[in-house]
This record gives structure tokens, sequence and C-alpha cells, in this order.
């Protein structure tokens, strides 16, 4: 087979005929061989396996945690607002079914340990894909071989290139493609309203809490008779405030407070009865009773600065109204101000990312909070999904980037159309379907005049 030539430019503008010896052929047939990896064994993840495995295609999962969506477990005492009929993949059950697996009713809203329990380590136990589940796998970046991120040549053409860490031990994986599915949930924001990580909160770790603790559970002791700020105004920090509320019976004196940047606290209730998720609309009718009643205190609209720590007791900094204003005295601080994407491992990829949302560029108009709050979004799939970086995805919530309200049966449709194409079968791939669930609010930037509804 001859070498092929490549028109390069030079500096001045005009092309030379370079002789450059890549075996087109012979590669892409090489690449073909190779797996498809994905990134995250969560639920996202797990139904990109099950879809591959569907195909017959070869792929590894690889997973940071220790065991399967480990993610999830941090919060498997947390019940979710979306029954089980939202929450299982198509190409996941079909699997399980052969094994003998029972779906569980499909009305019941599992708790994250049911989630993992009941659905998704029976699926990561499956013969057709625990044997290429690689756990304790951290991917600390990806490139193409021997290709960095400014040569363009040929880039199409060599396979992917991850670099991991286990248990100490460095391993390098080679791929035809990339879905990453990595999530979000580890990489929490912080409570400083600029999103700015500041060496004075990471220094009050002790007392401040990042997610959803098991405040019922195992960390009655800690927030009990405690004076508690909860930073945050969707749906985590509503599930925080209401187990606080209920610790509240238990020990009278502890003192509520939830601070938030919304203008109005109402704007954080959500659709309430008229949500489609029952479930989702009771968080905010539940939260807006016990604002009512006294037993949250309300502080908003409030912008963190600082946080000082003295004696023992942490004092909040901020702007309220356009005045400095302090949250004084607290015990502990619980934040659910969302998450962010990890972007560093694919600093050696071509990608398009949002500005503003650090989700995938061509979603950000549709999931854009400043836009609008419906909470759902139009279905899309591989042709809104790809990246400049040829075979590479970003999937699942790591695809919203910054933004919040995703749901899991969305990344399942988004498995399902990538997996699709990747598999050659691009009718199936741009005939993309969801049905979500309303949230019962949709509000319209006025400016920009758009709308999800």
């Amino acid at each position: 087979m001859k070498p092929i030539q490549l028109q390069a430019k030079n500096t001045k503008g005009c092309c030379t005929s370079v002789k450059v010896p890549v075996f087109i052929e012979a590669q892409e047939q090489s690449v073909k061989r190779l797996p498809v990896v994905i990134i995250g064994a969560g639920p996202i993840g797990l139904a990109a396996a099950a879809h591959l495995a569907k195909k017959g295609e070869a792929f590894l999962l690889l997973e940071a945690g220790s065991e399967v969506a480990s993610n999830v477990s941090t919060w498997e005492h947390v019940r979710l607002f979306s029954p089980w009929r939202y929450n299982l993949d198509k190409a996941a059950v079909e699997l399980l079914e052969k094994q003998g697996w029972k779906a569980p009713d499909l009305n019941q809203l599992p708790t994250g340990k049911e989630l993992v329990d009941d659905y998704l380590r029976p699926l990561s136990n499956l013969p057709e894909i625990y044997p290429y589940f690689h756990p304790n796998t951290k991917v600390v970046g990806m490139s193409r071989k021997d290709t960095d991120k400014m040569k363009t040549a040929g880039r199409e053409h060599a396979p992917f290139v991850l670099y991991t860490e286990k248990d100490g031990v460095f391993t390098v994986y080679e791929a035809r493609a990339v879905l990453d599915a990595s999530g979000t949930w580890g990489n929490p924001n912080p409570a400083h309203s600029s999103g700015v990580w500041l060496t004075e909160e990471k220094s009050l770790h002790e007392q401040i809490f990042y997610g959803i603790p098991d405040i019922l559970g195992k960390k009655q002791n800690r927030y009990g008779n405690k004076r508690i700020a909860v930073v945050g105004a969707g749906h985590s920090a509503i599930n925080t405030l209401l187990e606080l509320a209920a610790l509240q019976e238990i020990y009278p004196e502890t003192d509520i407070v939830w601070v938030m940047r919304r203008q109005r606290v109402e704007e954080a209730y959500g659709g309430e009865e008229r949500d489609a998720l029952a479930a989702r609309g009771a968080l905010g009718s539940r939260i807006h009773k016990l604002v009512d009643e006294g037993k949250v205190k309300v502080v908003t609209p409030f912008q963190v600065q600082r946080m000082l720590k003295t004696n023992n007791v942490i004092n909040i900094l901020g702007n309220m109204n356009g005045k400095k204003e302090m949250i004084a005295d607290l015990d502990e601080i619980i934040v659910n101000t969302g998450s962010r994407p990890n972007l560093d491992m694919l600093r050696e990829l071509r990608t398009s990312i949002d500005t503003a949302t650090e989700s995938v560029k061509a979603l950000a108009s549709l999931i854009d909070p400043n836009v609008h709050s419906c909470g759902t979004v139009r279905p899309h799939g591989e042709k809104e999904l790809r990246q400049p970086e040829t075979n590479f995805y970003i999937l699942g919530s790591k695809s919203y980037g910054r933004a919040p309200t995703f749901l899991m049966a969305t990344g399942y449709e988004q498995v399902r159309s990538v997996v699709a194409y990747l598999t050659g079968d691009k009718k199936a791939a741009e005939q993309v379907e969801l049905d979500l669930p309303e949230t019962g609010v949709c509000s319209i930037n006025r400016n920009t005049g758009s709308s999800c509804c």
C-alpha cells in the first residue's frame, strides 16, 4: 500500500506536498478491532455497556470507585422523585430478564440503595458485562495515540489512548471510541457565590458537607440540636432541609437556616401540584409549608462572600440586597449548590463545551437555567452529542455540565442513539424519542424570547 499525500499549509499560506507514511486502511481496520471504552459505571455507563453487549460490540467499563455506582451509594438513603419506570434502561432490562431478573413495581419510588441493590449491581454482574468491568480504575487523561491536541493530519484514524491508575499501578488502554459517563456528583460547586474555591472554605471541611448527608441515620448526632445553614435552592437542598426538619422533631433545638441566591423563596418551590412527577412536586409543597410555619428560616437573596471560623462556630459573610450581612454562629453548613464536570482529563481531546454551562455545546440553549426553568429538554441524541473529536461522546449528567435537573431517562436515550450510530445503524440513531414528565414550571427569559415548553 502506498503512503498517501497530504496537503499542508505553510506559515505563508501556500501549500506544500508532504508525504506521510500513514496507511489509513490498515490503521482503520486495526482501530475497529479495539473496544469501546466507557468511563463511569453509574446508571448511564452501565446502560451503555448493556447496549453494546446487546449489539455484540467489544467494550471496557472503567469505574474510579471500588464498586458499581459508587456515586449513587453516597446518597443511598435518599428516595428518588422519579418512579422505577423512568430509571430503567430497556436494553439493560432485556439482558436482566434473560437471567430471570424480576422488575420492581414501576410506580414505586426507589432509594439510592434500592437503585443499586435491585438494578445496577445485578446489571453489572451479568455475564455480558462483568468480565469487562474494571473498578478502582481512575482515568487521569486521554488523547489520540501519539497525537497531541494540535495535530490534525490522520487524527480521526488514530486510536484513543486512556491513561489510568489502579491501586498505584499505571495502565494504558486503547479504544476505537470513548463514552464519558463519569457524571458530576463527585465535583461539587463551592458555597462561594462567585464559584471560586477559596482556601478558607476548604479549611472548614470538618464542618461543611457537600451533598445530602444521612441526617436521620448515621449523621443524627452530628446535626441534632445544632444551628445549621443549608446553602442552595435545588432539589438536593430541599431534600436536605426536609430531613433536617424531621430531625428537628427528635432534637427540638435544631435551628435550620436556608441560604440561597434567588430573589424570592417561592422560586424554589417548583411546580408543586402541577408537576407531572407527584413526588417532585411534593418536595416543593412540603418545603413551602415548613417555611410558612417558620420551621425553616430563609435568607435570600444572599451572596456568600466569606466563611470565617471563630470559637468553633462559622460566620458566613455576604451581600443581601446590596448590603453587607452576616449569618452568625453556625455549627454546621451543608452545601447543595450543584456540581461541575471534571474536564481536566479531556484536555488533549478536541471538544465543544459551552462556555457558560460547561455542557455539550449543542445542548446549552435547551438546558441553560438563565434562559428557562422547565426542567425538561426536547429529545436529543447522537447528532447533538457529537464532538469535534470523532467517536468521542459525553453522556449522562456530565453532558449537562453545571445545569441542573437531569433525569436518567434522558441519559438512556442518549446512550441508545450513540450506540446505534457507533454500530452503523444511523437511521435508529436519528430517530430520537424521549417522554419526560413536565415540572409544571416554564418560565421564559424575556430577553431571549425562547422557551423549552
